[in-house]
């Protein structure tokens, strides 16, 4: 168990330092360059996977909380809050990430390609619909989460040493189950149908390429290596997502929480938000160019 914990602050660590870099490398192309619109939303990923890691139950903002000296019951509705509304900005982000590269790639003759010059007029509008969605979507869930008591522990999910969830309704329990299975496969749908266009746009792109002897080209096309990424992240949210999804409901439905699942399930939960900076780091070459002048810059100086 301790070697797990082990694995955890490691996963911990590498994917606050990772989403750290990422977030700071968008902003300053942001404020200080001429950003895409992907850009935009690619430099939300980091912030929300930076307090999905430091809400991820009884590690980094619950400590943080107990050194202020926070009441043990606020502490874990907040944490337990932004974490859920976090998870839910996640997915939405990612599902929105791959609609908008799908809108991108797709040819000037398809139904998509109407909607390339109106994106950016739209995206104000997506950033608000989608954080207001989720901040109030999620605020239910606070009545039914609090400090963990042995006076009726057997009627308590115990999710962290201090942290439980309260019993409730077996009619609440199912809506609740329903609302959020419902939001989360609609957005893994679209994911997913998006993935399946851009892999048929690259596939018809590939055979003329062929054919036009100019295969070079096909592999430095940036459009086509941001895509690979967002494919990437895409198969990975949906992996996490479903182990995710089988040992939450299962520990609902028979309101039980053992130990050892609820490790693993932290692992799986952290494994997207961990690799996902990485992949962005890897496919973006303007961060390889940033990094390649600032060392000229630090030799000249020196």
């Amino acid at each position: 168990m301790s070697s797990l914990k082990n694995v955890l602050y490691f996963q911990d660590g590498l994917g606050v330092l990772a989403n750290m870099f990422l977030l700071f490398f968008y902003t300053f192309i942001i404020l200080c360059h001429r950003s895409k619109l992907m850009d935009l939303i690619s430099c939300q990923l980091p912030f929300i996977h930076i307090m999905l890691v430091l809400t991820r139950g009884d590690m980094w903002l619950t400590d943080v909380f107990e050194s202020l000296k926070f009441d043990n019951d606020f502490k874990c509705k907040a944490t337990f809050y932004i974490h859920r509304v976090m998870r839910g900005l996640s997915i939405c982000i990612t599902c929105l990430l791959s609609v908008i590269q799908a809108v991108t790639i797709s040819p000037s003759t398809s139904f998509l390609a109407n909607f390339k010059l109106k994106l950016k007029k739209y995206m104000t509008y997506a950033f608000f619909y989608i954080w207001s969605f989720n901040l109030s979507f999620s605020i239910n869930l606070i009545f039914y989460v609090g400090a963990f008591t042995n006076l009726s522990e057997t009627n308590q999910i115990k999710v962290t040493k201090s942290c439980s969830i309260f019993p409730m309704n077996n009619i609440i329990r199912a809506l609740i189950l329903t609302v959020t299975t419902s939001r989360d496969v609609f957005l893994v749908g679209v994911m997913l149908t998006t993935s399946i266009y851009m892999v048929i746009i690259l596939f018809r792109h590939q055979r003329q390429c062929k054919h036009l002897h100019s295969l070079s080209h096909l592999r430095a096309s940036p459009e086509k290596k941001a895509t690979q990424t967002i494919l990437l992240l895409v198969v990975l949210f949906v992996i996490s997502y479903w182990v995710d999804f089988i040992i939450s409901s299962t520990a609902v439905l028979s309101w039980m929480y053992h130990p050892v699942i609820l490790t693993v399930q932290k692992f799986v939960m952290n494994a997207y938000p961990t690799i996902t900076p990485l992949f962005q780091i890897s496919s973006d070459n303007r961060i390889f160019n940033m990094l390649i002048n600032f060392q000229s810059k630090c030799r000249k100086i020196c």
